[in-house]
């Protein structure tokens, strides 16, 4: 491989067809509408058996996993490597919800390490769209504690121990390792997360399947990864810029700004020793880095940029609207 061989990477989507899943996710991303429930595209993943593949140049058709092994931290950064190993640490996702997802909660990397030998889950919302009236539960509405727990479990009222929102395009929600959380019917998302597929179920809504079946939950595993403390708000709140990034998580897991642009704009990445990702919320762009490499991205499309590559010329056709996310702690 040549030092030419690396360039802004886009994935072909992992389509996620599920129960409670819609029909939005194909026509967001311009891919022909069928009848399958979507609930799930992913962008970028390095989960077991899930691996991302190239979608596009001379990388095309070799894995996220094939990419790592190849280039290591010239793709992903060396901090980056050194504190994750060969595992790529984000898993980029849209989420479309037609029916309540359940009420869960992740663990933490130290209890996801001692159960199952894996990291965590912090992760972050952006709502793209959202049906008039939906909601979602993020963290809890009153004091609780492992105890008061146990009894709304047994009683069915977990639910009303939550914090529900009505939310709107451009809602923002931060979801440390702990925070029991639930996507609403009607909610079209964008997530940040760690790579981790640990998910502990508390509440199904007494749901079952064609044959009568209730969902596994994870009542005495969840117990002991739940953040019992209670806060004001667990909304992030903002202030829209256009043409400047907006900050709208920072966390050790992950940095996320918000783009709106309408014009072009250079990001200088000298000081950063991670990879950075795009992802196109809304109309089309050019995104040119510093090697002179051009990729077209469109509402629904998310794009790699190697860590070895330290700027990027992005130019909107018209208004767009990105985010845009990397490792901190790197500099």
């Amino acid at each position: 491989m040549t030092g030419q061989d690396l360039y802004p990477l886009t994935f072909e989507p992992l389509l996620k067809e599920v129960i409670w899943g819609g029909q939005a996710i194909r026509p967001f991303k311009g891919l022909t509408p069928d009848e399958k429930k979507i609930g799930e595209s992913w962008e970028i993943s390095h989960v077991d058996d899930n691996y991302s593949v190239v979608a596009e140049g001379v990388l095309r058709g070799k894995s996220l996993d094939e990419l790592i092994r190849l280039y290591g931290d010239r793709l992903v950064g060396k901090s980056v490597l050194e504190r994750f190993g060969s595992r790529f640490p984000l898993l980029i996702k849209f989420i479309d919800a037609r029916d309540y997802l359940s009420i869960q909660v992740h663990p933490d990397d130290e209890l996801g390490m001692k159960r199952h030998n894996s990291f965590g889950k912090t992760e972050m919302w952006y709502v793209i769209n959202a049906a008039k009236g939906a909601k979602l539960y993020s963290g809890f509405a009153v004091q609780s504690s492992p105890e008061d727990y146990v009894k709304r479990i047994a009683d069915g009222t977990i639910a009303e121990a939550l914090a529900e929102y009505e939310v709107h395009s451009g809602d923002v929600f931060f979801l440390p390792a702990g925070r029991v959380h639930a996507i609403g019917a009607g909610c079209f998302i964008a997530e940040i997360q760690q790579t981790s597929n640990i998910t502990y179920r508390i509440y199904d809504y007494d749901r079952t399947d064609a044959a009568g079946n209730k969902r596994e939950l994870h009542t005495e595993l969840a117990k002991d990864a739940i953040d019992y403390r209670l806060e004001k708000d667990y909304r992030t709140t903002y202030t829209p810029q256009v043409d400047k990034p907006v900050e709208l998580v920072s966390c050790r897991y992950f940095e996320t700004n918000l783009l709106d642009l309408d014009e072009a704009i250079e990001r200088n990445w000298s000081g950063l020793d991670s990879f950075v990702i795009y992802i196109c919320m809304e109309g089309r762009l050019t995104l040119r880095d510093s090697s002179g490499n051009e990729v077209s991205l469109h509402q629904g499309q998310s794009v790699l940029v190697p860590a070895e590559n330290k700027s990027v010329q992005l130019t909107p056709q018209g208004k767009c609207k990105l985010l845009e996310t990397y490792i901190p702690g790197a500099k």
